[in-house]
């Protein structure tokens, strides 16, 4: 667990309980409009069904608060110990990740009463325990909680993968979604920053996760940031001009995989006659040129900034412009569940919220950094290989999982994950 979690949960018991509560019932509430059959589909390999993101996150808190503080500990059901685990080797087996759709059972209602049975028995465990007990328990339901609040955005990502894959193209709620206003976007500007040295990385007060620390220094020259994100009318235009046939934009592990998928587009875009449609959480409809372009692969973010003639920036680029903005977006909280289009304030736009901005860098421990003993170190370290660092949360990121140290991370030819783009150049 990491040091900067060591007191982030010093709360008194009922301000923890307000919150465990207010963030296991939303998760529920994600869940609303679906149905039984929605919540038990797998859509494809790295994704999972909606029944398996409430029953793991359950198991999350069973596991790590329950099995070790609770006295007298009895598991709800000991084969939850394997269906339910995700990849936590030090906990035991776990059921193949590919084959969580075919878990029928535990059906839909079971589940849920998995989970109010284990929300009681940390509730009463809270309440019972005293101060300094409750403040090692405090930490592990911390860090349940943001892990709980990743799998909210992991659930109506894998959500709009299934029914994207529908021919019906069904929504996942009618009403609400992306219907936010539209405006016309005015053309990108250009945020210059000094060169020099800077501190990156989690300070230590609040909560954070291990792999944004330890803080540190880094050298930067001197360089600049888009004030926006890239638009769907300006990734239209590249795709216009041959974007995805041009293997000069391209690295060429990118191209490689962009003819094997048969990329030529977007995730959920589609070409209709002479127009592009786009398939959000409320539906298919037309494509709104001034939203932030979405559901873009790394190689595919690349090739774009190539194109125009710039770059992606740094993830320490990112921080240094953006950690000194107020955390304020388009966050799930705004309930549009898609991008919206930028507004007219000066300076960094769009810094959080809308979409997970791509970075250049790639997914690496700090200096100095060291995971947690037994199995909580599982959580981030071991998948510091093959992936690169995204910034700045995204529509479907709740607000108060959000931070300017956060450092998200995929696999660069990830695209159901709302990643964009903001680009960057360098000034020497």
């Amino acid at each position: 667990m990491s040091a900067s979690e060591q007191g982030a949960s010093a709360l008194p018991a009922r301000s923890l309980l307000e919150r465990f509560r207010r963030i296991r019932e939303m998760s529920a509430v994600l869940c609303e409009p679906l149905s039984a059959e929605d919540m038990v589909v797998q859509a494809a390999a790295h994704a999972s069904p909606a029944k398996w993101h409430l029953a793991h996150t359950t198991w999350f808190f069973e596991t790590f608060v329950l099995e070790r503080h609770e006295a007298a500990f009895s598991p709800f059901a000991d084969e939850f110990r394997v269906l339910f685990n995700s990849y936590y080797k030090q906990v035991g087996a776990q059921h193949p990740r590919p084959q969580r759709g075919v878990l029928t059972r535990p059906d839909v209602e079971t589940v849920m009463a998995y989970r109010r049975a284990i929300d009681q028995r940390v509730c009463e465990l809270v309440e019972s325990t005293d101060e300094c007990t409750r403040g090692a328990i405090g930490e592990l339901i911390e860090l349940g909680l943001h892990h709980e609040q990743q799998h909210q955005e992991l659930l109506l990502m894998d959500v709009k993968l299934l029914l994207s894959m529908n021919p019906l193209a069904p929504a996942y709620r009618s009403g609400g979604g992306s219907s936010a206003p539209t405006r016309e976007a005015r053309p990108a500007r250009w945020v210059s920053f000094d060169g020099g040295m800077v501190e990156v990385g989690h300070s230590g007060e609040g909560f954070a996760y291990d792999n944004e620390e330890p803080r540190h220094r880094r050298f930067l020259e001197a360089f600049e940031l888009s004030d926006r994100l890239v638009t769907n009318g300006e990734f239209a235009a590249f795709i216009d001009d041959g974007g995805y046939e041009r293997a000069e934009l391209w690295l060429d592990a990118g191209w490689t995989c962009a003819r094997a998928n048969g990329w030529s587009c977007p995730a959920y875009w589609r070409r209709e006659g002479d127009a592009w449609l786009e398939y959000k959480l409320d539906g298919l409809g037309g494509l709104e040129t001034e939203r932030p372009v979405c559901h873009l692969s790394f190689y595919e973010a690349n090739a774009f900034a190539r194109w125009a003639e710039a770059r992606l920036p740094t993830e320490f680029e990112w921080e240094r412009a953006c950690a000194g903005l107020e955390i304020e977006g388009n966050f799930v909280e705004q309930d549009h569940l898609h991008p919206v289009a930028a507004g007219e304030e000066p300076g960094i736009r769009q810094a959080y919220g809308d979409v997970w901005e791509w970075t250049r860098s790639a997914y690496e421990p700090y200096p100095g950094y060291a995971s947690a003993p037994g199995a909580i170190g599982e959580y981030n370290g071991k998948f510091m290989c093959n992936q690169q660092v995204l910034r700045g949360g995204c529509c479907v990121t709740s607000r108060s999982h959000m931070r300017a140290t956060y450092r998200n991370f995929f696999h660069p030819d990830d695209r159901w994950q709302f990643g964009g783009i903001r680009l960057a150049r360098s000034m020497s």
